[in-house]
C-alpha cells in the first residue's frame, strides 16, 4: 500500500464521524507526527510504499481518533502559539481561542522589557512559556493546584528553554504579597458550568480533566472573583489582568469587575465572534 492510498484509507474511516475537512486534517497531523511530513511532503512522497509499521500505526491512530481519543492525547504533542507542548490528560489541551489571548498581551506590551507576569491555572504551562518566549527579558511566574499539570508544565518549559518559576498553589488559599510585584496576571481558570456538561463533545468529556473545566452552577464566576481580589493587591498600580471568559457571563464579570474597582474593564470577541476575553487596569 502506497503512502496515499494509506492516507485515502485513514480519511475516509474518519469521515464516519468527522466531517470531511476535519477529516483530512486529522490525517495530515498523524503523518506528521509519525513520519514528519508537511503536506507537500504528503503528495510528494504518495507513491512511496508504507512500511508495515506505518500503517498499522496509522491503523492504530485512526481507531484511537473514532473512538473519540482527541490527537494530541494519541502522539502527546500539541502545537500553541508556534511552539510544539507535551500534553497529558492532565492538563486542557491548549486552544486556538488561549493563542487570542496570549497574542492580545504580546501586541499590547511590544517593546516593553523586564515584565513582570504571573499566569494563575497554568495547566501546561502553555499561557506562561508562550508569553516568556515572546516578553524579552520577563520575569514569569505559574500556578497552579495539580502537581500533575506543573510537572507536566515544567517539562515544557524546560524543553522549550523558557524560564518559568511554578508554584503549587490554590488560588482560594492563596495569601496576596506583602507588596505589588506583578505587571501582568493572566487567568484561562475553568469556567463551564456543570449543566453545560451536556453540550460538549465526548472527547473532551471522556478524556480532559474536569478539575481545569468545570464550576458549579450556583457559582460560576468563583475563580474570577478570587483571582480579581487577589490581582487589586499582587498587580503593580496601572497593572493589567487578563481572562479568558465564558461568553454567558460576560455582563456579570464586567459588573463584578467594576464593581471591585478595576478601571477600563474591557470586552473582546475571539476570531469566532465570542465575548472570550476579558481586560481591565488597576488604577494608578
Amino acid at each position: 500500500m502506497t503512502i496515499s492510498q494509506l492516507c485515502t484509507e485513514a480519511r475516509r474511516e474518519l469521515e464516519r464521524k468527522f466531517a470531511p475537512g476535519e477529516a483530512q486534517a486529522l490525517v495530515r497531523e498523524t503523518m506528521g507526527r509519525l513520519k514528519g511530513y508537511s503536506a507537500v511532503d504528503l503528495v510528494v512522497n504518495g507513491d512511496k510504499e508504507a512500511s508495515d509499521f506505518i500503517e498499522a500505526k496509522v491503523r492504530e491512530v485512526t481507531k484511537r481518533l473514532l473512538n473519540n481519543e482527541p490527537i494530541q492525547y494519541i502522539f502527546g504533542r500539541a502545537n500553541f502559539y508556534g511552539l510544539d507542548f507535551t500534553v497529558t490528560p492532565d492538563v486542557l489541551i491548549p486552544r486556538p481561542e488561549t493563542a487570542e489571548l496570549v497574542d492580545f498581551i504580546v501586541k499590547r506590551y511590544s517593546g516593553q522589557t523586564d515584565l513582570r507576569v504571573l499566569d494563575i491555572c497554568t495547566g501546561s504551562g502553555c499561557i506562561a512559556c508562550a508569553l516568556g518566549r515572546n516578553l524579552p527579558f520577563s520575569e514569569v511566574t505559574a500556578i497552579d493546584i495539580s502537581p500533575l499539570a506543573l510537572d507536566v508544565a515544567r517539562r515544557n518549559a524546560a524543553d522549550l528553554k523558557v524560564k518559568v518559576k511554578f508554584e503549587q498553589a490554590d488560588i482560594f488559599a492563596l495569601a496576596p504579597p506583602d507588596r505589588a510585584c506583578f505587571d501582568i496576571i493572566v487567568s484561562n481558570p475553568p469556567y463551564i458550568a456543570d449543566s453545560e456538561r451536556q453540550l460538549m463533545d465526548a472527547n473532551v468529556i471522556d478524556h480532559e480533566p474536569h478539575l481545569a473545566l468545570f464550576v458549579p452552577d450556583d457559582n460560576p464566576i468563583a475563580f474570577y472573583r478570587v483571582i480579581s481580589g487577589y490581582a487589586l493587591k499582587a498587580l503593580c498600580p496601572g497593572g493589567t489582568i487578563w481572562f479568558e471568559i465564558n461568553p454567558l457571563y460576560a455582563v456579570s464579570l464586567v459588573e463584578m469587575m467594576e464593581s471591585a474597582g478595576w478601571e477600563d474593564v474591557t470586552l473582546d470577541r475571539d476570531t469566532s465572534g465570542h465575548l472570550r476575553f476579558l481586560t481591565a487596569t488597576l488604577p494608578l
